[in-house]
């Protein structure tokens, strides 16, 4: 038997607006709230935003300002999803190897996120 259930995965960053409006932007969704605490509802899981005065991106991968976690989303085509959040405003952190199922990607706020061929 679970002890608990997953309310929400919380991403600290500067900007929860523009964060959230990414994530919108990559998933769907409704962004609600304002300033210092947003969520992205509709999805299969709450996905929340949440000011962090002084905060400092990961740096991936390096063990002194680690990532501490990711998010793994599925696409159908690596190639066009690429595109679509590169758009969006993310970057890429490792994607040279074509070949992989996955690629390394990171949100405008710094924190890395991988592709992954559903």
């Amino acid at each position: 038997m679970a002890v608990a259930t997953l309310g929400a995965v919380v991403l600290d960053c500067a900007d929860p607006v523009a964060l959230a409006g990414f994530y919108a932007g990559l998933l769907g969704g409704e962004v609600e709230g304002k300033d210092g605490w947003v969520e992205l509802t509709g999805g299969a899981a709450t996905i929340a935003f949440q000011s962090a005065p002084g905060y400092v991106p990961p740096a991936w991968p390096r063990a002194d300002r680690s990532q501490q976690f990711h998010l793994d989303l599925l696409v159908a085509d690596l190639d066009a999803a690429e595109r679509e959040v590169l758009a969006l405003g993310a970057t890429v952190l490792e994607a040279e190897d074509r070949e992989r199922t996955f690629r390394v990607y990171a949100d405008p706020a710094g924190h890395p996120f991988c592709l992954c061929k559903s």
